[in-house]
C-alpha cells in the first residue's frame, strides 16, 4: 500500500491546493460548531427569560393576595 504523500509536509501543501482544502475544512468546522452552539446559547437564554417571567408574575400574585388580604381585614 503506497500512500499519495510522500510526507507531512506534502500533505499539508496537497499539490498546491493545500490552502483553499484547509480553509474549506476551516471554514466547514466553524459552521458546523456554530449550527451546534447557537440553539444552545438560545436555549439558555429563554430558560433564564422564562424563569424571570415566572418569578414576575409570583411577586405579582403574592402582591395581589396581600392586597387581597388587607382589604378584606380593613372590612
Amino acid at each position: 500500500m503506497t500512500f499519495q504523500f510522500e510526507n507531512v509536509a506534502d500533505f499539508l501543501a496537497m499539490n498546491g491546493h493545500g490552502p483553499y482544502v484547509w480553509a474549506a475544512y476551516g471554514v466547514t468546522t466553524v459552521v458546523l460548531v456554530a449550527l451546534v452552539v447557537a440553539p444552545l446559547l438560545r436555549q439558555k437564554k429563554l430558560r433564564q427569560e422564562f424563569r424571570r417571567q415566572l418569578r414576575q408574575e409570583e411577586a405579582r400574585r403574592r402582591a395581589a393576595a396581600q392586597h387581597k388580604a388587607q382589604a378584606a381585614s380593613a372590612v
